[in-house]
């Protein structure tokens, strides 16, 4: 009995995670075209498991020799045994223009519904400079610090900083570096991590981490794998600090 429970769980979790496609890679070239990537996927499970999901994913991008473009969206929805184990919507837009050859500027603006942890909407705005370490066409290395504010909205109250509140608003540093990577010419990688330390009070601090392979198929298809964590230290009472995801996919890109 005890195993059958453990299989029926890890079953509950594969389901509710394998369609929440995340972005693959959009193809980068310095010439000042529009490209973008799209996902989309969904599963139905019934039986001794009644579970359906789906998620719409799009990754849009513009890159010349001196600046860039970037913006993502993406969206999830996953029912499992009659409960909402997924209900996440999120945006984002980046621009960047080099300042000079190493040096560059940014600034950047993300969204974030999540119903299941209670938040309604996250706007955060950000800005700050990078360096360029590593820049070839095959391979890039940044690292980036700025200031960002945020501002949360909660779908019911929560204690944070030893305060009911509905909303929050906080100021935070930036601090960031990412990498892109093309290890063959149907194969990349790349990651970034941003750390979001609070300034305006405690010692709160966020962080985002995101690491993505995409193996091609043919010039539009190709194959993904994505690990994901996201960390609050101040989520709210009854709602986990950490958040991880390890996702496969199949994505969709226009040239």
């Amino acid at each position: 009995m005890q195993i059958r429970t453990t299989v029926r769980r890890a079953a509950l979790c594969a389901i509710a995670s394998a369609p929440l496609l995340v972005h693959a890679q959009v193809t980068q070239k310095p010439d000042g075209e529009w490209r973008s990537l799209f996902t989309a996927g969904a599963s139905v499970a019934t039986g001794n498991t009644d579970a359906k999901s789906a998620s719409l994913g799009a990754d849009v991008i513009k890159l010349t020799t001196m600046d860039k473009w970037a913006l993502t969206g993406s969206g999830q929805y996953a029912r499992s045994d009659g409960d909402t184990t997924a209900n996440r919507l999120a945006g984002t837009g980046l621009y960047s223009r080099d300042i000079t050859p190493v040096w560059f500027g940014f600034g950047q603006l993300d969204l974030l519904h999540d119903a299941p942890n209670d938040l309604s909407l996250r706007t955060s705005l950000g800005s700050g400079i990078g360096y360029h370490v590593v820049k070839k066409p095959d391979q890039t290395f940044d690292l980036s610090a700025g200031l960002a504010y945020t501002m949360d909205r909660y779908r019911h109250t929560q204690l944070i900083e030893d305060e009911v509140r509905s909303r929050y608003n906080h100021a935070e540093l930036l601090l960031a570096e990412e990498s892109n990577n093309k290890l063959t010419d149907s194969t990349s990688f790349k990651q970034k991590l941003t750390i979001y330390p609070s300034v305006s009070d405690g010692d709160g601090v966020r962080t985002v981490f995101d690491a993505g392979l995409s193996v091609a198929m043919t010039k539009q298809l190709a194959l993904t794998a994505t690990l994901s964590h996201r960390y609050d230290s101040r989520p709210g009472a009854g709602l986990g600090k950490n958040d991880t995801l390890f996702v496969t996919g199949v994505s969709l890109r226009f040239d």
